[in-house]
């Protein structure tokens, strides 16, 4: 009898110990303005050089890193980004390198209806910032190294049009490629 009393106790910890080191990706669904803007200042704060904001079109993938962190917001992807570009402008710390797919300039508005309005607003948007155009696969390559060690924040909105996310690499703001080069030759 103590034998299976022992051997019932292990098996219920064992099953709570593997349970515990499961991992989750399942995405956080904001649908209110002030509440997923609630969720970016909040976690900009803890962001930093090295992490990613991206601000997706609908069709962008759930992908299964547990560095990924889903929100969903029911609004144009324009908007959205506007809202990020401005809280990170007011951050002091963390700046923004921009990349959006190189796919994106090469639709045609016969193929796809709204891109080229899509492209001039999204133009005015980014306008005065340094875009970097890299191929969509080029750019989960990034992602997925970044994440595996990395947090990424994925705001996923309601946009239908294709090639249309704009990914956002954080850099620190106080501290550039020129500052880390002369602290490296220093160091030598």
């Amino acid at each position: 009898m103590h034998s299976i009393i022992r051997s019932m106790f292990l098996s219920a910890l064992i099953c709570g110990f593997l349970s515990s080191c499961q991992t989750t990706s399942q995405p956080q669904v904001v649908k209110e303005e002030s509440t997923w803007t609630q969720v970016l200042e909040k976690d900009l704060h803890l962001l930093g050089h090295r992490n990613w904001i991206l601000v997706v079109d609908k069709a962008f993938p759930e992908q299964s890193s547990p560095g990924m962190k889903y929100i969903y917001v029911e609004q144009d992807l324009l908007p959205t980004l506007d809202h990020v570009l401005g809280a990170l402008d007011k951050s002091t710390h963390v700046k923004p390198i921009i990349y959006q797919d190189k796919e994106l300039s090469y639709i045609a508005e016969e193929q796809v209806s709204g891109i080229e309005a899509f492209r001039s607003a999204a133009a005015k948007t980014l306008e005065g910032r340094g875009v970097n155009t890299l191929l969509h696969d080029e750019v989960f390559s990034m992602l997925d190294e970044s994440s595996s060690l990395f947090r990424v924040l994925v705001i996923k909105t309601n946009c239908t049009l294709p090639y249309t996310s704009v990914f956002l690499q954080l850099d620190c703001s106080y501290w550039g490629p020129e500052n880390e080069k002369n602290l490296r030759e220093l160091m030598q």
